[in-house]
């Protein structure tokens, strides 16, 4: 069963994502094993997919202008673009790691569909 606690962010919310404790945890381990604290993970909505929008989710070292960030503990910041806050406001990250699925998982109340493969929606 996966923990879907949240870990409180350490300065007042700039976008309206969190982030599961399993999912900080996550994070703080992928940044170990890279041996990088200078890196944020970066969620963001771009056009693609069959539904319209497709979530990026990745490591980044940049900060643009525009960009929304919230700190979730030690070493770990989520950063938003601008552009796709609106389009995530409400919406958890998650890590899953049973026998049937392993990796990232989000959770976002804006969506109103999505299509059969589950990587895009609108």
């Amino acid at each position: 069963m996966t923990d879907t606690t949240t870990v409180a962010p350490a300065v007042a919310p700039a976008h309206g994502v969190t982030l599961t404790s399993a999912a900080a945890e996550k994070v703080r381990s992928l940044l170990m094993q890279e041996g990088r604290d200078d890196l944020k993970l970066r969620l963001a909505v771009q056009p693609g997919g069959c539904s319209g929008l497709i979530y990026q989710l990745y490591f980044d070292e940049r900060t643009l202008d525009g960009d929304a960030a919230v700190a979730f503990g030690d070493n770990v910041e989520v950063v938003v673009d601008q552009m796709s806050v609106p389009y995530l406001d409400g919406a958890t990250i998650d890590f899953e790691d049973t026998i049937q699925k392993q990796g990232f998982t989000i959770d976002n109340p804006n969506a109103q569909g999505s299509c059969a493969c589950g990587d895009s929606f609108h």
